[in-house]
């Protein structure tokens, strides 16, 4: 075997071919080769170089994934990996560093896990909020005629019709039983209402607070779906209503008349011309004698 090349001076005393690929390959392959020939001689040695392979591959897995989900799943088998060379090989570093992030990403996936559930059972389950929505409601009876709420009244609480029929006024809206209404005015900045709703017939009605609300909101993800498809429709309907509503057709403006021709002056009547020559000559009166 011959003997590694000496540098002098920055470079190789057997010329630059070893800085090329070639060379580089050439002066690389025997350690690689002892290496790999070391590591299938040893079926633990071996295992490690696996578990070391496959945790690097979902790491970068993992951090190409675009969603939370599969990136922490990935995450937790790229330190099982790393752990399981860190064992065999063995990688005291590698260990260490695996075995403190194995139970943060483990912990983790099974939250991300858990929530992905729950969102999938609220949008099946967003349907029935009405239901178990009404033990935390209280009731109320309305006798036909009279106004649940006014327009521009402040809002505190959420209401669902249990029995009767409401309308609202000035656009001739009828709210059927079991609907829930009044959630547009409790997540406005001006927290009023936008419209009134008067009793068609005797009805009950069932109503929650406002902090209850907003506590369900947070705590029930088929709460929260169900007010944001009754904000959804709401809205759809309001853009439908603006779009069929007939506009206004501005008539058309009338031309002013035009100006009267101012008339025309009259002609200055003529002069009579006096000749002095012409004029008769009147004798000159004498005065009377005493």
């Amino acid at each position: 075997m011959a003997p590694p090349a000496q540098r002098i001076g920055g470079r190789d005393e057997r010329g630059d071919d070893m800085l090329s690929p070639a060379g580089l390959w050439a002066e690389w392959a025997p350690a690689l080769g002892a290496a790999a020939a070391q590591v299938l001689a040893s079926p633990t040695q071996l295992l490690a170089h696996l578990a070391a392979a496959a945790g690097i591959a979902l790491a970068v897995a993992g951090a190409l994934s675009r969603t939370m989900r599969p990136l922490r799943w990935l995450a937790v088998g790229s330190n099982l990996g790393l752990v399981v060379y860190g064992a065999l090989r063995p990688s005291p570093i590698t260990l260490c560093l695996s075995v403190a992030l194995l139970p943060v990403n483990l912990y983790r996936a099974i939250e991300v896990t858990r929530l992905a559930r729950r969102v999938g059972r609220a949008g099946v389950g967003a349907e029935m909020a009405s239901l178990w929505l009404r033990p935390h409601m209280a009731a109320r009876r309305l006798p036909a005629g009279q106004a649940l709420f006014a327009r521009g009244d402040g809002a505190d609480r959420l209401y669902l019709l249990a029995d009767g029929v409401l309308e609202l006024d000035g656009i001739g809206v009828r709210i059927e039983p079991g609907r829930i209404f009044g959630e547009i005015a409790l997540f406005s900045r001006q927290h009023t209402r936008t419209q009134t709703v008067r009793c068609v017939t005797d009805c009950t009605v069932l109503e929650i607070h406002e902090d209850t609300v907003r506590q369900l909101f947070f705590q029930n993800p088929a709460f929260a779906f169900h007010l944001m498809e009754l904000l959804a429709q709401r809205l759809g309907s309001d853009v439908e209503r603006a779009q069929g509503a007939p506009r206004a057709i501005a008539p058309a403006p009338v031309p002013a008349p035009a100006p009267a021709p101012a008339p025309a002056p009259a002609p200055a009547p003529a002069q009579p011309v006096t000749d002095p020559a012409a004029a008769p000559r009147t004798a000159p009166s004498r005065p009377e004698r005493p």
